[in-house]
């Protein structure tokens, strides 16, 4: 299916948000940069090695503008590496690229280390709040741990790597060395996953493939990269990767891999293994539910529809009194990890 979305709204970082994120080590006094970055002077596009276009636009700034933003960049990565401002003279920005198709209209930095060339990424995006609750529930309820501060409007993350997900579809799923087996495995239970938590839009290229050498075989896991539509839209199908045109041929694939027992079998082992993640976070999540259910966070017409559309979909009428997408988020979650022992 084809699901068109609309822009999405953005949504402030309220009090209540700030308080979590200094609670849980989230909301750092870091230098404000991104207003900053818009003062380049030239926009280049940037390819890939094939020659395609990336849809990212590389960034010129005069030397003067240049020098101060990489001084403060610099700061801004040490802070999220090693939660310390010293400036390490063996970094550089080499080079900032700026995307203005994603909702958070990101920049994405180049740090260098001169020593030995070796480079890593960060991202300086606008602090919209969803997101940030989305990389919140990621961290929590995903075996994936999320790094990333807040401060004001600023919103800085950690680069996920990984093959990106369209990139894995078109050039890796045919390869002979690619087990496709552990590939539907893996897609299963990121389905179920994202659907748990009701994090939409994970078409091909919202997600990665991080590809693990093992002993004997290749391990997979599909990982999130954006999380923009946590809890925002109301149909349900958005919560389920499943339905998008774009994954259909790693769909096809599960089909044709796996039978329902065996899926059913992938879909009960994520639910257990969210469960054990709540039951091990359980403080931190009880405060992320107190401040997530009472925000506003997503048009009242997206909450009346899902909240019709989680109760046909788990034929129950728990949903009813659910007035908030963070309300109806919690209780997706305990509504479909009651479903792993029936």
């Amino acid at each position: 299916m084809n699901i068109q979305l609309k822009k999405k709204l953005f949504y402030p970082v309220t009090d209540g948000l700030s308080d979590y994120l200094r609670s849980f080590g989230r909301f750092f006094d870091i230098p404000v940069v991104y207003e900053d970055l818009h003062r380049y002077s030239e926009l280049f596009p940037l390819f890939d090695k094939d020659g395609n276009d990336t849809l990212w636009k590389t960034v010129h700034y005069d030397p003067e503008i240049r020098t101060e933003l990489n001084n403060r960049l610099i700061q801004i990565y040490s802070m999220l590496k090693t939660g310390n401002v010293k400036v390490g003279e063996h970094l550089f920005m080499e080079r900032v690229d700026f995307c203005d198709f994603g909702n958070s209209r990101p920049f994405r930095i180049r740090i260098v280390n001169q020593f030995n060339d070796n480079y890593d990424h960060f991202y300086v995006k606008i602090a919209d709040a969803s997101r940030i609750y989305g990389l919140e529930a990621e961290h929590i309820l995903s075996p994936n741990r999320i790094n990333y501060l807040v401060n004001g409007t600023t919103l800085i993350e950690e680069h996920i790597a990984g093959v990106p997900g369209d990139v894995f579809i078109e050039n890796y799923l045919d390869k002979e060395e690619t087990n496709r087996v552990r590939v539907a495995k893996e897609f299963v239970k990121f389905n179920e996953r994202s659907f748990i938590r009701l994090l939409g839009d994970m078409r091909s290229y919202n997600y990665v493939v991080d590809i693990t050498p093992d002993f004997e075989e290749t391990q997979y896991r599909v990982r999130a990269i954006d999380f923009d539509q946590q809890s925002y839209e109301g149909n349900k199908q958005m919560y389920l990767p499943q339905f998008f045109i774009e994954n259909q041929l790693v769909v096809e694939m599960c089909t044709s891999r796996l039978n329902y027992q065996t899926m059913r079998q992938y879909q009960d082992e994520e639910r257990t293994l969210v469960s054990r993640r709540i039951a091990v976070a359980s403080r931190r999540l009880e405060e992320f539910w107190k401040k997530f259910t009472v925000e506003d966070l997503a048009p009242q017409e997206k909450v009346l529809q899902l909240r019709e559309e989680l109760n046909e979909y788990h034929e129950v009428n728990e949903f009813s009194q659910c007035e908030t997408m963070g309300q109806l988020t919690k209780k997706n979650v305990e509504v479909s990890l009651a479903k792993t022992n029936t």
